[in-house]
């Protein structure tokens, strides 16, 4: 009776065994062939979909940065980019048994279930593999509860052992430190390598490896940045396993364990960095689509036409939605993990950096300051009454995101403006760093009103590779860029472009005028007498060469009288300036709006044998397998003659030379052939300065955040006091870097004849007035 009661139990057993087997076995089928949860399908597994932050590379081989998804900070990596220490830590601690199994391992997976699922132990250890870790990094979604976790389990299983079919042993290890959140936007280990250590996953340390490797466990536990000591503590358990696996020596083991856990954080932030402004603006620029009109502002008639000429024209504006993917659908900058080299040398970024934060940082903005101190309508003009503040601080007021909320809120204009002057806890603006204080929104507006704002371009003269491109002072702060979306008055930096149409109309730089104010009547009949900053050679006969070395506006003047301001419209653009040109005769002295960008362009014309160059910014493009599917060459276009440009050349050199721009020579002891002009706008508003060297093209301004916040004096508002000096900082550091290849015994190219264009003309002719030599006055009769 016992012995058939024992028989049937082990018989009963037996079945249960076998049926739960064939159940098991059942599901599994049933998972593989996707009748039980999902399993992605064979092209999936074969090509996951991976999201990957673009890199923009500076062009000796620096990232400046990335573009990502708020989400998505991720570098691809290949298994040769990472470092021995690195795979070892990972297999010793997730995975001893990697290479022996085939996505499941048994051992691990029984010693699991026996430990933490029978004993319950904690110390027991985890049974997934790194194949199963991968399946679920890439295949399940987030489980809200232990139950559902329980059945990803058995899918992920499935996956895990497609996966090993699909991959060698290298490529799911890799895909694994690929694909991991390290927490700060760190996704993958090269990101993570970056963020925590600010190196590489080939470089990184054994010490650095195993604190990346302990992570893996739980990120947000293991958090170097907030735990340190809890997380040492777990790269000291990654240490140990390597030490068990034999990766280690136990001496080796000890004197890392030792060691504190230091951090190099470096925080991924678009706004922080080198080059953020051009950043942004290559962002733009890419992103970019196809300009329709009826999303453009009836103000905005002029963008809209520059936007569609750059559809048209410029193969990098609105690239990513102009090209499409082989799978048809366009390029994410975001996720696309496309490779864009720029033109962008990151020494000179940085160069131009500093130099224009040390001039406005210890000069200018000092400066300014002591000036409006005390002053009722500080930062604006004394020449602003106290109804126009008024008026201006309140535009400024309604464009700020408080406004808009309390505007939703309900509250009307009074209510508004009272909780604008109301005291509340903010951080500011500081040129030392951010200041934290109790300041009403409204007094905040008017604080960061009072800092001057400063951009600079340097760019190639011969190919238009953009070397440094500086916004702004701060992009965190002000984020509106002044090389390519501002436009401010360019004052005397215009001459040059005069003059060029004087030199192609037949002018000399050695014919003389007298010089005296000048009047010009313009198309309605109106009188024109333009006013000079001073009275030097009053009534004395002056040439056209030291005209433009002085900055006469009595010569300009004299040369408008006798031009076209038609043609000389045609001209400009031809120098590319692409704003509103009004064809008037005060145009001659810089009234136009025009950006940095346009007038560093334009100023390669003088060293370029009258050669335009349009900036480049891009060389070219890789996809995120190394294919390079885009490539960008300059563009150029004629602008003078070669006698023309010469001519030119040798004026311009003139102003360095004892002219406007000598200050270069004597402050900052350059001494380097070059040719340049300044700049000062009405009232002073905004200073200029364009120089360029036989190789380089650069172009500084200096202004108020509105035209009417400006130096009440000239000798501190002229632009060889405001912007020259930036450029003077940056060519200092330039020339001092032997690394750049830049050196102060480049010369230009001229020919002999246009070394002095005077030289070959008597001195009696010279002393003779253009009427009576058949010069300009007699040329356009």
């Amino acid at each position: 009776m016992t012995f058939k009661w024992t028989k049937s139990v082990i018989i009963l057993c037996w079945v249960i065994f076998l049926v739960g087997l064939g159940v098991v076995a059942m599901t599994f089928i049933a998972i593989a062939n996707g009748s039980i949860g999902y399993v992605p399908p064979v092209e999936q597994l074969e090509n996951p979909i991976d999201k990957y932050a673009s890199q923009i590379i500076s062009s000796d081989a620096k990232i400046l940065g990335r573009y990502m998804k708020s989400t998505e900070n991720r570098i691809s990596v290949t298994y040769n980019d990472l470092s021995p220490d690195l795979v070892k830590a990972l297999i010793a601690t997730e995975d001893v048994r990697f290479s022996q199994h085939s996505g499941i391992d048994a051992q691990g997976l029984f010693r699991a279930i026996i430990k933490r699922g029978i004993l319950m132990q904690k110390s027991g250890g985890g049974g997934s593999t790194i194949s199963q870790q991968l399946a679920k990094l890439l295949f399940s979604p987030s489980a809200d509860n232990v139950f559902e976790r329980l059945l990803q389990k058995p899918i992920e299983w499935v996956i895990a052992v497609q996966l090993e079919r699909f991959y060698t042993k290298e490529e799911i290890l890799t895909m694994y430190l690929d694909k991991f959140d390290f927490l700060y936007t760190a996704i993958g280990i090269q990101s993570a390598a970056r963020v925590y250590f600010d190196s590489t996953p080939k470089t990184l340390k054994i010490e650095e490896a195993a604190t990346l490797v302990g992570m893996c466990k739980n990120p947000s536990y293991y958090d170097p940045l907030r735990q340190n000591e809890r997380t040492r503590g777990r790269r000291n358990t990654v240490l140990k396993q390597m030490e068990k696996a034999g990766y280690l020596t136990t001496a080796e083991c000890d004197s890392l364990s030792e060691l504190p856990l230091v951090l190099h954080y470096r925080r991924i932030d678009h706004k922080e960095g080198l080059a953020p402004y051009f950043r942004e603006y290559l962002r733009l620029v890419m992103t970019a689509k196809k300009p329709e009109k009826k999303h453009y502002m009836s103000w905005q008639a002029q963008k809209f036409r520059e936007d569609s000429v750059a559809w048209e024209n410029d193969p990098l504006y609105g690239w990513c939605n102009k090209n499409k993917k082989s799978n048809g659908e366009n390029y994410n900058i975001s996720t696309d993990g496309l490779k864009i080299y720029t033109t962008i040398d990151s020494r000179m970024q940085q160069y131009a950096e500093e130099a224009l934060e040390q001039h406005m940082k210890t000069d200018i903005q000092p400066a300014f300051t002591r000036e409006k101190k005390g002053r009722s309508y500080a930062p604006f003009s004394r020449d602003v009454s106290a109804g126009q503040v008024d008026t201006m601080m309140t535009k400024a007021m309604k464009q700020t995101d408080r406004y808009r909320g309390l505007k939703k809120a309900g509250l009307n204009e009074a209510e508004i403006k009272a909780e604008f002057k109301k005291p509340i806890d903010m951080r500011v603006f500081g040129w030392g760093g951010a200041i934290d204080t109790i300041m009403s929104p409204w007094d905040s507006i008017r604080y960061h009103k009072g800092i001057l704002r400063s951009s600079f371009m340097s760019m190639d003269a011969h190919t238009g590779h953009v070397k440094a491109y500086v916004g702004g002072i701060d992009y965190k702060y002000f984020q509106y860029d002044m090389v390519s979306t501002g436009r401010r008055q360019i004052g005397s930096t215009m001459k040059p472009f005069l003059y060029s149409l004087a030199m192609i109309e037949g002018v000399s730089p050695c014919d003389k005028m007298l010089h005296v104010p000048q009047q010009l009547i313009d198309e309605n009949g109106k009188t024109w007498e333009p006013k000079n900053s001073n009275k030097e050679n009053e009534g004395e006969m002056v040439t056209i060469e030291w005209g433009l070395q002085k900055s006469s506006n009595w010569v300009t003047a004299y040369l408008m009288k006798q031009l076209s301001p038609y043609t000389f419209v045609r001209l400009l653009r031809s120098f590319g300036l692409k704003a509103e040109l009004d064809p008037v005769v005060a145009i001659c002295l810089g009234t136009p709006d025009v950006s940095v960008s346009e007038m560093v362009s334009g100023y390669t014309v003088f060293p370029n044998k009258g050669i335009r160059v349009e900036p480049l910014f891009v060389t070219r493009i890789e996809d995120s397998f190394g294919n390079t599917i885009a490539n960008f060459n300059p563009h150029f276009n004629e602008v003078l003659t070669l006698d023309a440009s010469y001519k030119m050349l040798h004026m311009l050199r003139k102003v360095m030379d004892g002219g406007t721009g000598s200050r270069v020579r004597f402050r900052y002891g350059i001494k380097a052939p070059m040719g340049g002009k300044t700049g000062t706008s009405q009232n002073h508003s905004d200073g200029w300065f364009m120089a360029f060297t036989p190789r380089l093209v650069s172009g500084c301004w200096v202004g108020g955040e509105d035209r009417s916040i400006h130096f009440d004096r000239i000798n501190e508002g002229q632009g060889a006091a405001m912007a020259l000096p930036i450029y003077g900082l940056f060519m200092q550091k330039v020339y001092a870097d032997k690394t750049l290849g830049y050196t102060e015994d480049e010369n230009f190219e001229v020919p002999e004849e246009y070394q002095d264009p005077c030289a070959n003309i008597s001195k009696e002719v010279r002393q003779q007035t253009p009427t009576d030599v058949g010069g300009i006055d007699k040329m356009f009769d």
